[in-house]
């Protein structure tokens, strides 16, 4: 009998005593979703390894088919693309993103840059997700976007683009996701262009990895700090062969794990190196008293997490800019911390698949924490003893599965409310988690 109760619309987690083990982890979905598009829009045939296998990578696919890029799976997790050398060849098509950021975002600006006839829409979650400051942005290089709803919201209507300026502004306080689409799209101009950040860009970790593929497909970007950035008029090269780095944010479940559980929990794919900023969650862990190595088994890069010396967590106050997605970790964390912990700058937060602060503190409260929120910060103080048998809800929103379900290893049972959320990026997670926890597997999760 399975010690994870699988019903349709939640799975239960037994009280579970600690965390050991290896695993493999999937790759990232910020890095396959670029590879997928850059390899889309290069000159040439791209072999693309490890890409992730999720709703959100399924969503940028059959985006891609439909606008014209001819794409081949072949074994495993390995890709064949065939790029289009430019813009888009389909110049019409209706896209139905899900609730895909990193797709939606992008796509919003390539479709602009294609001179084509566009429709971009989502499922209400993303409708009511902000796009009007990269709407704004590439309405300045000439592109023609209508909102067909509301003001500053998908669904969006793309008309072919007319001469625009070569200087662009973009608000960077919300969502560095909108620099991401305009860096990726920019080259499609066939002009140089300059993009200017308004204000404080925030997650400049994803922009790195926005840079850094930019250059492994031949375009090499300009900058000036984190406030200019100019493209110039190229067309991307395809790089023949390249391989997607395991997640890191997704390693950040594991690695609590191992701390919480004592572990010691290697997750391979992803190590010192990485081009992704939520590696340095393993810094948040070591401040918080876990003893993290990272290391090199031939080809393989790993990063590993124990629980240190006493059997407690200390509580810790960050700025979590660098690491947005894997801060939500921390947040479950501070529930076996001894003290009050405090994670900032995370109004980035409020325009995920949920508004995630309110989301983290609702949910936290059930098991008996104390909860503060605000604009841009979470407050959380533990209890004295976790509140057993809650019933956690996920809003739809994969890392509020994920995060939750390390509560099991203070040795309460919780109930995690439609599980299925986790396909969006990590579709076997809970066989992961069940496998370093040494409980049986749930059912495959539908």
């Amino acid at each position: 009998m399975s010690d994870f109760i699988r019903i349709s619309d939640f799975i239960d987690l037994p009280p579970l005593s600690g965390a050991r083990g290896t695993l493999r982890l999937p790759g990232s979905k910020s890095i396959s979703n670029r590879i997928l598009l850059l390899s889309a829009l290069a000159s040439g045939t791209t072999h693309v390894k490890g890409l992730l296998d999720s709703d959100d990578t399924r969503v940028m696919l059959d985006a891609l088919h439909r606008l014209g890029v001819r794409w081949q799976r072949l074994e495993g997790d390995n890709y064949r693309v065939d790029g289009v050398a430019g813009t888009f060849p389909v110049k019409y098509a209706n896209l139905f993103l899900g609730n895909a950021g990193t797709a939606f975002r992008s796509l919003t600006a390539a479709c602009a840059m294609s001179g084509g006839d566009y429709t971009l829409s989502g499922v209400p979650r993303m409708h009511e997700r902000p796009i009007g400051d990269l709407v704004d942005a590439l309405r300045q290089a000439g592109a023609q976007i209508d909102y067909t709803e509301n003001d500053g919201f998908p669904p969006l209507h793309i008309l072919p683009h007319e001469n625009g300026a070569s200087e662009i502004s973009v608000k960077g306080t919300v969502s560095s996701q909108y620099l991401t689409g305009l860096l990726l799209s920019a080259p499609l101009l066939g002009r140089e262009v300059t993009v200017v950040v308004d204000g404080e860009l925030i997650s400049k970790p994803y922009v790195e990895i926005t840079l850094n593929l930019m250059q492994r497909f031949g375009v090499l970007v300009k900058r000036d700090g984190w406030q200019r950035f100019t493209v110039p008029a190229a067309t991307y090269q395809s790089p023949g062969e390249i391989e997607v780095e395991g997640d890191a944010s997704s390693a950040s479940y594991f690695l609590a794990a191992g701390a919480i559980g004592h572990g010691p929990v290697r997750v391979e794919g992803v190590g010192r190196n990485s081009i992704q900023g939520d590696v340095r969650f393993a810094e948040a862990l070591a401040r918080m008293g876990a003893e993290v190595g990272f290391g090199r088994d031939g080809a393989t890069s790993w990063i590993e997490c124990r629980l240190g010396c006493g059997d407690k967590l200390h509580a810790i106050d960050l700025d979590c800019n660098h690491i947005p997605d894997a801060a939500m970790t921390l947040g479950l964390l501070a529930l076996f911390a001894n003290g009050t912990t405090t994670l900032t700058n995370i109004a980035s937060w409020r325009v995920k698949e949920t508004d995630r602060i309110t989301a983290m503190a609702t949910e936290l409260r059930k098991l008996g924490a104390t909860v503060e929120e605000g604009a841009d910060f979470i407050r959380i103080t533990p209890p004295a003893k976790l509140t057993a048998n809650a019933e956690i809800d996920t809003y739809d929103d994969h890392r509020m599965a994920m995060c939750f379900s390390l509560v099991a290893l203070g040795g309460v049972p919780i109930r995690i409310n439609d599980p299925k959320c986790v396909n969006k990026t990590f579709p076997e997670y809970f066989e992961r988690f069940a496998a370093i926890t040494h409980a049986q597997p749930p059912g495959l999760i539908g």
